[in-house]
């Protein structure tokens, strides 16, 4: 209702056709939850409010995770939802064997008992405690079967994503006192229950020096001092924010999370003449976010000096977390001396209502779409306009060269393999406390062959989570090629 956005996970809802104990009634399964929650947006949507968004996520072993991944094939249901499953290491292990998958339930003691010798029992952690539960086997799959019906639903419909939970705990600073399993509808914060966002994004194409030209630069000393500005404006929002719920409150409090991000990467590596994707950019992505990173967590102890530390800050625990352990000694050393005001920092978002505010700069650390596209936007009855946009890159390049001939560094998501947008993700996630948002654009003619295993390289690479998007007939595009006829032409 306020026009945000929620992650559910809906792993604790019994499985359809499972007997409901003490109702006598049999339960309907998740998916029929999902559809009520859906329903609710779209009212809360014809109030005129800001549109909401939600993500839901699903545990790989729930024994209705077939009917989740199925589900939007029907491009009418859920259309305020974002999908995702949790993915285990466990899981990737035995889709990688070609082992059968158990799908399970927690049973309850009666049923644990009454179900020896029909269904093996076995233990796993189903709540967000390290305490593991007993589970009653119901049904058993091939894990590679799985994974590749994973695999054919986001090819045909663009869902669902994956969450690379056990990678998300790993890496959570808060290991110590968190399970998580589920985002924000992005996926660049994973969140616990009731946890909120507090983003920031720094429009990189404003510190590129002399651009276009042999002598174009990123000026770093310049993002150092916007990091340390940026950092205590979120960390003011905290104070300043009218949370809904007071639950809501009560854990921004605690932990004093933000996530500060970037926007406009591709633009700006036009602007220094490099193209996207290509190695010779890497180094220089590395230090721009160890910059960013590394800085914002420095100004956080300064701010636990003047302010003091995030109320579930544990030393010894959190120094032990292994982001933490990535960082520079003398962070560490700071960390142990003074404590951390916000638990965690950096987080790269989408940014794209904001980017398009910007002067229609690259969105988040996304390639270019296009340099000149149409986007249709929804407007308050529901229906939609569409309006025709420049990218800030070409229009500034214009401006300073005339009609020259585009040097490569003018690349878009059509020119890029699905492992260039991989590979940038890869070089970014060690300086990344949350999480990345990122979507791997394909085109719409890419072999299955080759698209099949992309999940699997993310899996490798050590990122947290990842999402596809193909352009196909159920779920459509929202930004396509340049259409100027009936397209309103945007000022920015």
């Amino acid at each position: 209702q306020q026009g945000g956005g929620i992650g559910y996970d809906f792993s604790t809802l019994r499985p359809k056709g499972m007997r409901v104990r003490g109702g006598g009634g049999i339960a309907s399964g998740p998916v029929s939850f999902m559809r009520i929650w859906d329903n609710m947006c779209d009212t809360l949507l014809s109030t005129g409010n800001r549109r909401g968004a939600m993500m839901a996520t699903l545990r790989c072993d729930h024994p209705d995770i077939e009917a989740f991944i199925d589900v939007k094939r029907d491009p009418t249901a859920l259309r305020y939802f974002n999908l995702s499953v949790q993915i285990t290491d466990e899981f990737m292990r035995a889709a990688h064997a070609d082992e059968p998958w158990p799908l399970m339930f927690p049973a309850n003691q009666t049923g644990a008992q009454t179900a020896q010798g029909q269904d093996r029992q076995i233990l796993r952690r189903w709540s967000n405690t390290d305490s593991p539960i007993p589970c009653r086997v119901l049904r058993v799959v091939g894990a590679r079967d799985l994974w590749n019906r994973i695999m054919r639903a986001t090819y045909d419909y663009a869902e669902p994503g994956v969450l690379f939970v056990d990678q998300i705990n790993r890496a959570n600073n808060l290991w110590y006192r968190e399970h998580i399993t589920a985002t924000n509808p992005c996926g660049e914060v994973p969140l616990p229950p009731y946890g909120a966002c507090n983003l920031g994004s720094i429009n990189l194409t404003q510190f590129v020096s002399k651009p276009f030209s042999v002598d174009a630069r990123l000026d770093l000393e310049r993002i150092e001092r916007t990091v340390r500005t940026a950092t205590r404006m979120l960390d003011n929002v905290i104070e300043l924010s009218r949370f809904p719920l007071p639950e809501q409150l009560a854990l921004a409090k605690d932990a004093r999370r933000v996530g500060l991000g970037i926007t406009g990467l591709a633009d700006a590596l036009i602007m220094l003449g490099m193209r996207y994707g290509d190695e010779s950019s890497y180094p220089l992505l590395s230090e721009l976010m160890a910059c960013i990173c590394h800085t914002a967590y420095r100004t956080s102890i300064e701010l636990a000096k003047e302010k003091g530390v995030f109320p579930s800050f544990e030393k010894q625990p959190y120094l032990q977390g292994s982001f933490i352990q990535s960082l520079p000694d003398d962070i560490q050393s700071g960390i142990a001396r003074c404590g951390l005001r916000n638990s965690h920092l950096i987080a790269l978002a989408p940014a794209g209502t904001i980017s398009l505010l910007a002067n229609n700069v690259s969105s988040g650390l996304e390639p270019v779409f296009d340099f000149q596209h149409t986007r249709k936007v929804l407007d308050i009855n529901e229906g939609s306009q569409v309006f025709s946009l420049e990218d800030y890159a070409w229009r500034l390049w214009r401006a300073i060269r005339g009609n020259q001939k585009l040097p490569e560094s003018f690349v878009t998501a059509h020119d890029l393999s699905p492992q260039a947008h991989l590979r940038l993700q890869a070089v970014l996630q060690p300086y990344v406390d949350n999480a990345i948002s990122k979507t791997i654009n394909v085109p719409e003619g890419i072999a299955f062959a080759d698209f099949q295993s992309l999940y699997e390289q993310a899996y490798t690479m050590g990122l947290k989570g990842c999402t596809t998007f193909r352009p196909n007939p159920v779920s459509g595009s929202i930004l396509n090629t340049w259409e100027p006829k009936g397209a309103r032409c945007c000022p920015v």
